[in-house]
């Protein structure tokens, strides 16, 4: 049985790719902010900010002493909540909190728990179509950089058998990334960019992170794999 941990497990793909691992037998802990979410899975849980050092420090007593795979799932478009600003230290805030959100989070989980992950184990960062063509501002930035880390979380942990590998979703319906503000016409603008004609959904994500946590991908690393109908080639 491996143990398996998830943050920003509590929702949408995060809470999809906890509950795959679940049906295979695994072990499966979920983190996150809001414990009363977290609660409502079912899933032993660890409340706390992965973005902040300390957060992340104080909660490793209550994370397991064994990692075979770890999801960096935590993150989201903090630019949804504020308001566009020529100030620039607005500017720099938003920025800075992209960022914490979708890339700070992966690096201090990861490092944390570096030496506890098993040789042969697997790192899964979630990404974003957002990274390569979409744009989206400091959002696919912090995406963008969360490939370039990956790469090197692959040199390093490679002569270990240990695996890192980005999914980068597009459009995933059935989540709370865009807060309500998703409308018809968005998502039909969106799915007509796809050579499948369809949204994505959150067990679209888990699918891949399974393939990705399974034998048969023990020599796939370094990789972005993309899950978006199509709509963004990555070749």
């Amino acid at each position: 049985m491996r143990e398996v941990v998830v943050t920003g497990g509590g929702t949408g793909i995060g809470l999809a790719i906890a509950k795959a691992f679940a049906e295979l037998g695994d072990s499966v802990t979920v983190t996150g902010r809001r414990e009363h979410v977290l609660k409502e899975t079912g899933f032993p849980y660890v409340a706390f900010n992965a973005a902040s050092p300390v957060a992340v420090n104080d909660a490793l007593g209550r994370l397991p002493v064994k990692v075979d795979v770890l999801v960096n799932n935590a993150g989201g478009n903090t630019n949804l909540d504020r308001a566009d600003s020529d100030d620039l230290m607005d500017v720099a805030e938003s920025w800075w909190a992209n960022l914490n959100a979708n890339l700070l989070s992966a690096v201090l989980v990861t490092k944390a728990l570096q030496r506890r992950i098993s040789d042969g184990g697997r790192i899964i960062s979630i990404g974003s179509i957002a990274a390569r063509g979409t744009g989206s501002g400091s959002y696919g930035a912090a995406k963008a950089a969360l490939e370039a880390w990956t790469a090197d979380v692959a040199a390093e942990l490679g002569p270990r058998g240990v695996t890192a590998n980005v999914i980068s979703p597009g459009l995933v319906v059935e989540t709370e990334f865009f807060k309500g503000r998703l409308t018809d016409e968005g998502i039909k603008r969106r799915v007509e960019g796809t050579r499948n004609g369809r949204a994505g959904t959150p067990s679209d994500v888990a699918g891949t992170a399974v393939f990705l946590a399974s034998p048969g991908a023990r020599h796939v690393t370094g990789q972005v794999v993309h899950v978006n109908g199509g709509a963004y080639l990555g070749r």
